[in-house]
């Protein structure tokens, strides 16, 4: 029997404009976001660090003609329209252009998506023995639900870098017949009186060897093992001071449901934003404004250091650019970041009907419902936010109407609960445009999150109309 609150909810939900799009597809369209969600499905299954993320966005930008800013630098290439050229960070960022008809000046067309998501983090000096287990010690980034990442089957990537500079890739659990790791958990006839078991961070270390070995007739302790196997892949213990691992969850990014309408995998959060982002600017060809995508790291905790949003990266290779176009002085270069457009292209809470009193089914977003727009983030108040103005959500309101584009404008949880950061305030400092506009999501943060293939789809058919038809 429903109860008075439900009854509530369903009375609001029918008075709610909010309408499932899937029904608006017929089979051909279907058949056409079914096919590009295969890469998107291939892409996050393949790419779970900034740097495999990074490395990913630099292939496939050389296929599309896209060449290293540093080399055309080097040989002092002039940059005329139509030319593509991309510039990495530390192996953790990258930006692409395609630069316009028009001077850079006019201002950029410019999504920025972060590739950074929250993870475990090995410590400096992870390694260590107890009881006969060995284990890693971890340090969680960004923000997580630490029972989440328990009784979980991990998977270890990043990469040790040797003395001598010789760098080992890690990715270790992804592969038949990889060994995986685990975060264990106290089973439910041990728990607490209170019947609640609260997981600390410093709980979190993965299980990595169980096996002793005999030496000279005695039992040589379990950690000892480990190291004659770390040895294998040319790894000392000390060497894992000059390396950084990301603990992750084990497996490819599924399709979820029946109808197979939905994604579950690890990462949505932002690279669902990046990959459609990477994807519109592939397909860029002679825009009128120069095009730009950003893929940043570290906006999970703040978008601080040398690869995160609040670097002068970004700004220092748009005056790279602009000088080998010719085009650049310091006033050109304030002008042109001041008169650019940016999406920021970052995932927002997806109505979840079985935690509807977090939500207000009014205002926030819906998977299957299209592209998200939050003209404000930030926290309770608008604390922290870029706040869009009217006049430029009416420009892209034509975009999205002209391009036939599915859309929702919404808010991200209750007043007093919800709220959230991206880098779109950063880029707002210069005095350009910004909103913050991506597919909603179900569970953000956790290890597995779900995502719509018809809201991915959308997301890329609007950020390729935007690079291409913004004034």
């Amino acid at each position: 029997m429903a109860t008075k609150t439900n009854k509530i909810e369903n009375n609001l939900e029918k008075a709610t404009k909010v309408k499932n799009k899937w029904c608006l597809c017929d089979e051909n369209q279907k058949k056409t976001v079914f096919k590009f969600n295969e890469g998107y499905i291939k892409f996050i299954s393949e790419n779970k660090t900034e740097r495999e993320c990074a490395s990913s966005a630099v292939l496939e930008a050389e296929k599309h003609g896209f060449i290293n800013l540093a080399e055309a630098i080097k040989s002092k290439k002039k940059l005329s329209a139509g030319d593509k050229v991309y510039a990495v960070n530390q192996k953790k960022s990258v930006v692409l252009f395609v630069l316009g008809t028009e001077k850079m000046e006019n201002g950029l067309n410019i999504l920025g998506a972060h590739i950074d998501s929250p993870r475990l983090d090995l410590k400096s000096t992870p390694l260590y023995e107890k009881n006969g287990f060995c284990l890693m010690d971890t340090h969680y980034y960004g923000g997580i639900k630490n029972y989440q990442w328990v009784t979980l089957p991990l998977a270890m990537h990043g990469v040790v870098v040797k003395k001598d500079g010789k760098v080992i890739n890690i990715n270790i659990g992804e592969k038949e017949g990889d060994p995986v790791f685990y975060i264990s958990d106290l089973l439910p006839h041990l728990r607490k009186e209170n019947g609640k078991d609260e997981v600390s961070g410093e709980q979190l270390d993965i299980v990595v060897g169980n096996m002793s070995y005999k030496k000279d007739k005695e039992s040589e302790v379990v950690i000892e093992n480990l190291k004659k196997i770390l040895k294998t892949y040319d790894i000392e213990e000390d060497d894992f001071v000059s390396a950084e691992i990301e603990i992750v969850p084990a497996g490819r990014a599924r399709e979820l449901g029946f109808d197979r309408s939905m994604i579950v995998g690890y990462g949505h959060d932002d690279r669902s934003c990046a990959y459609t982002s990477l994807q519109a600017i592939l397909q860029c060809e002679k825009p009128k404004r120069t095009a730009v995508c950003l893929l940043v790291d570290k906006e999970e905790i703040g978008s601080n250091g040398a690869t995160g949003m609040k670097s002068r990266f970004f700004e220092n290779i748009v005056a790279e650019v602009m000088s080998l176009a010719g085009q650049y002085n310091e006033l050109s270069l304030k002008r042109t970041l001041t008169n650019s457009n940016m999406i920021s292209s970052d995932v927002t809470a997806g109505y979840d009907p079985s935690w509807a009193a977090s939500y207000n089914i009014q205002t926030d977003a819906f998977l299957a419902c299209g592209l998200s727009f939050n003209k404000y983030t930030g926290h309770r108040g608008k604390s922290g936010a870029n706040d869009a103005s009217p006049e430029y959500i009416a420009k892209l309101r034509k975009i999205l109407e002209d391009n036939n584009i599915f859309f929702q404008f919404t808010e991200m949880g209750k007043v007093d609960q919800g709220g959230g950061g991206t880098i779109a305030y950063i880029l707002a400092e210069y005095g350009m445009n910004v909103i913050d506009a991506g597919i909603p999501l179900l569970s953000m943060h956790a290890p597995f999150e779900v995502a719509s293939k018809l809201d991915i789809y959308h997301a890329y058919l609007f950020y390729k109309a935007f690079l291409k038809d913004m004034k």
